[in-house]
């Protein structure tokens, strides 16, 4: 069992090739008992965006705060607090805020994607 608060979680800044203005909170994963899964909130600043990349997980998204677009595979969508999104192991995606607010969102993928 594990209960805890978003607040009470150290956010860590990303600085991988690719990332801008982008950081994240690991909120729950096998170190907390959920074993083969970890659920991250990720928090991009006005301008911010991840990397344009693969990977052979899939994960999938909840939009919690701000808006932004999602390019996966080659399309562009527009994501808002409430959208969710699917993204299948292989599919070329990035999350970019191009709007004057924090973008925030949920990402959920098997162990071995919390990288």
């Amino acid at each position: 069992m594990f209960v805890n608060n978003i607040k009470n979680i150290k956010k860590v800044d990303l600085n991988a090739p690719g990332v801008a203005g982008a950081c994240k909170q690991t909120l729950i994963g096998p170190a907390q008992g959920w074993d083969g899964w970890v659920m991250r909130q990720f928090y991009l600043a006005p301008g911010g965006h991840t990397p344009r990349h693969s990977h052979p997980w899939p994960h999938i998204n909840y939009i919690i705060s701000g808006q932004g677009t999602l390019f996966l595979n080659g399309q562009k969508y527009c994501v808002e607090p409430g959208s969710v999104a699917y993204v299948p192991a292989g599919s070329e995606h990035q999350f970019i805020n191009d709007s004057h607010q924090e973008f925030s969102f949920i990402c959920i993928v098997p162990a071995e994607g919390d990288v």
